[in-house]
């Protein structure tokens, strides 16, 4: 699959609007490939996004969707914690939302990707079964899970995925991991994950988190990825559909780095850090999607007042370096970086210096 694509870059999957088919189409018509985001629709919204990217272009494309998670939650820590939201919602005007939780139409959208033979499927916060890998791989889709660790690479590779996409710590957004527990200060940074997964399965692995340019590229792609994944790097694009104050933030100075809080949505994810965070890190219970739903209407009240303070703000380590530029010249400027990265010694390129060096 990798080595068909004119340049080794995917376009991260990014959920809640802003993996738009206009993104995934210019990207994929740059020789990249591009991602829908099934995550947080209805399977019919995700079918009619398929259909959209279809008129855009024909090169190949990937969904994503959300493997469903543990129901079972500490039902008082949730109370708790949706007491705490009040005030913030009372300041805002708005109402918490129900914490309940749901599958995101799992087996709707299971039923979507095998009737429209989506030739690239990738899964996040878990790995199907061996039957649902098998049954997408017969409808002709090439199957990809998300994992965070070693442990997880393995069961994704002997559920028979035909690839890996290895998320390192550095990455923005939502931790994929297949649990939802107290790790996630433990995470593997990038490259040593990458190296831990190489040696012990033998499909081909997709590098994510924190890489930004060609440089970055050239370095996973030596490291032994046969491709990397970049989501960060894409938002600041026209054809994103982050929003506006979003797209902002990334290059307000007033936000000095990200950090990684469950506040938002009752799972890890990486963002820039704001007053939200702060305030709620401490406090936010692992209720995933129970937290997203509460906070859901508070997010969206505090874009709608222009205060990113309040909003979730993802963004992976290398958010600096997030370009404002259309996609497809993105991806154009990301392979001239490859290109002239790739002569550059190795020890160079993972910033080592000559042997003998003062480091």
């Amino acid at each position: 699959m990798f080595s068909t694509l004119p340049v080794p870059i995917i376009q991260a999957p990014m959920a809640g609007g802003v993996s738009t088919p206009v993104l995934a189409a210019a990207v994929a018509n740059a020789g990249g490939l591009g991602f829908l985001a099934g995550g947080y629709k209805t399977a019919e919204a995700m079918r009619k996004e398929i259909h959209e990217l279809r008129t855009l272009t024909d090169r190949p494309f990937g969904v994503n969707v959300f493997v469903p998670g543990d129901k079972t939650v500490d039902e008082e820590a949730l109370e708790r914690y949706r007491a705490v939201l009040e005030a913030e919602a009372g300041r805002l005007g708005a109402s918490v939302g129900e914490p309940i939780w749901d599958d995101d139409d799992w087996e709707a959208k299971l039923d979507v990707l095998l009737e429209e033979r989506v030739p690239v499927v990738s899964f996040t916060f878990g790995c199907p079964d061996k039957a649902v890998i098998a049954a997408l791989q017969k409808a002709g889709s090439f199957v990809m899970v998300t994992v965070t660790s070693r442990e997880e690479a393995c069961m994704a590779a002997e559920a028979g995925a035909d690839a890996l996409c290895v998320q390192g710590a550095e990455a923005g957004g939502h931790r994929a991991s297949f649990g939802n527990g107290p790790e996630a200060d433990g995470a593997a940074e990038l490259f040593p994950l990458l190296a831990d997964v190489r040696a012990a399965v033998r499909i081909p692995l997709v590098a994510a988190g924190g890489i930004m340019d060609g440089r970055g590229i050239a370095a996973a792609l030596k490291a032994g990825a046969s491709a990397v994944q970049l989501g960060t790097a894409f938002l600041r694009c026209p054809e994103s559909g982050a929003h506006p104050l979003h797209k902002q933030a990334l290059a307000d100075p007033r936000f000095t780095g990200t950090e990684v809080t469950r506040a938002f949505t009752g799972r890890w994810a990486r963002g820039l850090a704001n007053r939200f965070m702060a305030e709620y890190r401490a406090l936010a219970p692992a209720a995933y999607p129970h937290v997203h739903h509460m906070t859901k209407p508070l997010r969206a009240a505090a874009a709608k007042a222009g205060d990113p303070e309040g909003m979730s703000l993802w963004a992976g380590k290398g958010y600096r370096l997030a370009r404002e530029l259309p996609a497809a010249e993105l991806v154009k400027e990301l392979k001239r970086e490859l290109e002239e990265a790739w002569q550059t010694p190795a020890r160079q390129l993972y910033g080592l210096g000559e042997p003998g060096e003062d480091s």
